[in-house]
């Protein structure tokens, strides 16, 4: 009975710890602080990919994101966005000043959000690459994908929808009728968008019962830096333009100089970046590589067809290397454009023509000057005097010193049997004049 007693009594006391345990706060053995600042494009989400599988392979139990960011592109938002719902760490939206536009919906599909005293989210008005509103079928595609974010962590979404339409009316947050919703740290908890306003990163871990996990702060690389600064939109078709402009203008100078470095080198960092950012592999670059080839084949093979189809493989590798299409279609077009006015300039007002042809295109002139001639100038017969053999009207035969020569007047008629005085020799061509008496 003894030993039954003292059996049961641990068996209590190992029930009463078991149900105990679920109710204590759970701390994280390590957070991963990754940071999201400036434009959010393709090298962001390459970034954010590699830093969520760092954090999987450490153990990590919490991902707090840093906000920072005007917005961006609202396809590599959707790809971030996707990248947070597959994770199955606890992700926590930091908004460490601006969560606008593409931020905002990014913030949206964290677990839980918290603000600076002056952070703001929302304007979330999708535009186009010229800076206008977008089309109504692009608006109402985005409001969906705000109203889902909203709902994906138990949000009103009548607030996400204000942030991206317009046509909300929510006077009382500044958002009237034809005005997009902004809101401050303070009117983004009162309506549930944030779990609480913190002054400090330090704050955040503090409140989140996080003060004894260690926290591991990740930062882009060298590479990804480069890689984020080259695949932004803007700077492609910059980019692009500087490799055909360089290209362009080192076919014209002789042997290879700044201009063939700059083209160059702008073409490997467009392919560089694009391949740290994950959205080229090697097959666009083998393509680009056989482009070149094809094209330093046509200047040695007939026809145009090698011409043509190395410039759709090179075309065809740059597209093939851009996370979108019609972005990288633009920037192509642009590029060719700012080629063919520098090939028009360069042509048209320096006067410059193509030296890399020079190599493979005979230049040689088979001129008098260079000493080439069809026949034997016979200088020498100028000033002789002859008689013709037959009428001269203007062309016939003369006689000298047992010479039959084919010649020429200089327009007139003269009759056989006359003496006639060689004045030119041009070639083959004998020019003579009628002597007449009494003249020297």
């Amino acid at each position: 009975m003894k030993w039954t007693r003292v059996i049961s009594g641990y068996l209590l006391l190992l029930i009463s710890v078991l149900l105990i345990l679920p109710s204590l706060p759970v701390s994280a053995s390590e957070v991963y602080r990754i940071p999201i600042k400036n434009e959010v494009e393709k090298g962001l989400y390459a970034f954010l990919q590699r830093a969520f599988e760092e954090a999987e392979e450490a153990g990590a139990d919490v991902v707090i994101l840093d906000i920072d960011t005007p917005g961006g592109f609202v396809d590599t938002a959707g790809d971030i966005a996707k990248l947070m719902d597959e994770t199955s760490l606890t992700t926590i939206a930091f908004i460490n000043s601006d969560a606008l536009s593409a931020g905002a919906f990014i913030a949206l599909h964290a677990d839980k959000i918290y603000m600076v005293p002056s952070g703001r989210i929302g304007a979330a008005a999708v535009i186009d690459g010229a800076g206008n509103a977008a089309e109504d079928k692009a608006v109402s595609a985005w409001s969906a994908a705000m109203i889902t974010a909203a709902e994906s962590s138990n949000r009103d979404p009548e607030y996400a929808l204000a942030m991206a339409d317009k046509s909300v009316d929510l006077p009382e947050y500044r958002a009237p009728d034809g005005k997009l919703l902004t809101m401050s740290a303070n009117e983004a908890a009162k309506v549930g968008y944030s779990e609480g306003t913190v002054a400090s990163f330090e704050e955040l871990i503090t409140k989140l019962d996080l003060s004894e996990a260690t926290v591991t702060s990740l930062n882009e690389t060298f590479a990804e830096k480069v890689a984020r600064f080259v695949t932004n939109p803007i700077i492609v078709p910059i980019l692009l333009s500087i490799a055909s402009l360089g290209l362009i203008v080192e076919l014209y100078s002789p042997g290879f100089g700044i201009a063939g470095t700059m083209g160059l080198t702008a073409i490997g960092l467009f392919f560089f970046g694009h391949m740290v950012a994950g959205l080229a592999g090697y097959e666009s670059i083998i393509m680009f590589i056989i482009g070149v080839a094809f094209i330093i084949a046509e200047l040695f093979l007939p026809g145009a067809i090698a011409g043509i189809i190395g410039l759709a493989l090179i075309i065809g590798s740059i597209l093939l290397a851009g996370g979108n299409v019609v972005h990288m279609g633009i920037s192509v077009l642009i590029a060719l454009l700012v080629a063919i006015v520098g090939m028009v300039i360069i042509v048209k007002f320096f006067g410059k023509n193509l030296k890399f042809f020079n190599k493979i295109i005979l230049t040689d002139a088979t001129d008098t000057e260079h000493g080439y001639v069809s026949n034997i100038n016979r200088y020498e017969l100028v000033g002789r005097m002859a008689v013709s053999m037959t009428p001269l009207r203007p062309s016939g035969t003369i006689m000298l010193d047992g010479e039959r020569i084919d010649a020429v007047t200089e327009g007139g008629y003269i009759d056989s049997n006359k003496v006639v005085k060689i004045i030119k020799v041009e070639g083959s061509r004998t020019v003579v004049r009628e002597f007449k008496e009494g003249e020297e």
